[in-house]
């Protein structure tokens, strides 16, 4: 009798241990799976991360080696400037080919005009280069947008579709409607992120783009007071 109670012991052990490993098995579900649940307009999100990322490091790569300053550079062109020797303040402002340089070398090439289009054609010259700088930097702004909003209308799209098939099955239990609807929430989890991280790269870029524009202010005035006072004398 014992050993019967035993051996029943086991056996009804034995199916519950298989049968919380078949639910625990039936609820594993790996990244891939639970990411293509988000639906179709999980698709457009997908791309326009991957558009985003390529964005923010192909334009921080470019604004990085464009916009990178020389501390010897106005220093140098004021050496050379002050000798009288232009070729070589043109060839010291070239050399790094940095926007800051470009700047400083329309402003050696206009050397005995006016004080006014001197200032103005570096201007010219900077706006052209922050320009350069900010191309394509409007997607970033865009998909910020437009990414939460994707996921938005996803989620919204899966609820529909839930409460349609409650109203044909008349299927309400909460089983049904949760299980739809986190499903469809993916959709909106993941445009939030590409909106976030979109949002986060534009700022950030725009930041380093708006350092660049302070110093070449910077140095169009140190210029300017260059060919004014060449011998650095002060004004009384």
């Amino acid at each position: 009798m014992v050993f019967f109670l035993q051996a029943q012991n086991d056996t009804i052990t034995q199916a519950t241990g298989a049968m919380i490993q078949g639910i625990s098995g039936e609820k594993e579900i790996s990244v891939l799976d639970f990411i293509l649940k988000g639906g179709v307009f999980l698709i457009p999100i997908i791309f326009l991360l991957i558009y985003t990322v390529y964005l923010i490091i192909e334009r921080y790569l470019y604004i990085r080696k464009t916009a990178k300053t020389d501390t010897h550079l106005i220093q140098d062109v004021r050496t050379h400037l002050n000798s009288g020797n232009l070729d070589l303040a043109v060839a010291s402002s070239q050399r790094d080919g940095a926007a800051a340089g470009r700047v400083l070398k329309e402003g050696v090439l206009t050397i005995g005009r006016p004080i006014s289009e001197i200032e103005s054609n570096m201007e010219k010259v900077a706006n052209i280069e922050i320009g350069q700088m900010e191309k394509k930097l409007g997607h970033l702004g865009l998909i910020a947008g437009i990414a939460p909003t994707l996921g938005f209308v996803g989620t919204i799209s899966g609820v529909i579709k839930i409460f349609y098939s409650i109203s044909v099955t008349e299927n309400i239990s909460i089983g049904n409607i949760s299980g739809g609807l986190y499903e469809k929430m993916i959709s909106s989890g993941a445009g939030l992120i590409v909106g976030i991280i979109a949002y986060a790269g534009y700022h950030l870029l725009n930041g380093m783009i708006d350092n660049f524009s302070l110093n070449v202010q910077k140095n169009v005035l140190e210029f300017v007071n260059i060919i004014q006072r060449p011998n650095g004398d002060q004004k009384k």
